[in-house]
């Protein structure tokens, strides 16, 4: 019997796992944010997680990689839209609990990584690879520095505004704001806006003395 839990926030998604997962060999749980599954994972150690880190409440990788040394028994899959390099290198380098397939890949990728945490190992799916492999080849390039819009909207983020109240005081749209926050994020090298205010205070982008984080 394997015990699964199903940490992503998308509806959608959280249906068809279930329904892949469907077997009488299974049992499935539901988690809705960090403490829920450190919750679940305290009753069953060595489950298998399958997580969208995107949707859920993680500050930065480093708490991730904290829960998953904690309950080292446990096996992840991280199952997202889009993850960047950097976070990728730095999961499955610290820890060969996590395997790593995105969601707009085949299902068959998914059933291979099912497939491979049954048996203790890890699974890469090819972008997944590929990710890696070029971040590694651009490790020496000049990290891409931010425009004056972008920094007015990482202060702005740091200041805890929504996108939609950012948008309004900018007279943009929310897609504008959107777009400008993705672009952020590949620059930065990040996954979210709480990693883009440190950074952007450890690389002195903003003045400490303004924001409470």
């Amino acid at each position: 019997m394997r015990k699964y839990i199903i940490a992503d926030n998308q509806e959608l998604t959280r249906f068809a796992l279930e329904n892949l997962l469907q077997s009488e060999d299974n049992i499935v749980y539901r988690a809705f944010d960090k403490a829920g599954l450190v919750a679940l994972l305290k009753e069953h150690q060595s489950a298998v997680v399958l997580l969208d880190y995107t949707l859920f409440d993680f500050a930065d990788e480093d708490q991730l990689l904290i829960i998953a040394e904690r309950f080292s028994l446990s096996d992840w899959i991280l199952i997202s839209d889009e993850l960047t390099p950097q976070f990728i290198r730095r999961v499955i380098y610290s820890s060969h609990q996590f395997s790593v397939v995105f969601k707009d890949g085949p299902l068959g990728e998914i059933r291979e990584a099912l497939n491979a945490v049954d048996r203790h190992t890890r699974y890469l799916s090819q972008r997944a690879l590929e990710t890696i492999i070029t971040q590694q080849q651009q490790e020496d390039e000049t990290p891409s520095v931010l425009t004056t819009t972008e920094m007015e909207i990482v202060k702005a983020i740091a200041q805890g505004k929504t996108t939609k109240e950012i948008a309004a005081e900018r007279f943009s749209s929310v897609h504008t704001v959107t777009t400008h926050r993705k672009n952020i994020f590949r620059k930065l090298g990040i996954n979210t806006a709480h990693e883009a205010v440190k950074y952007a205070l450890r690389a002195g982008l903003i003045d400490p003395s303004e924001f409470y984080i």
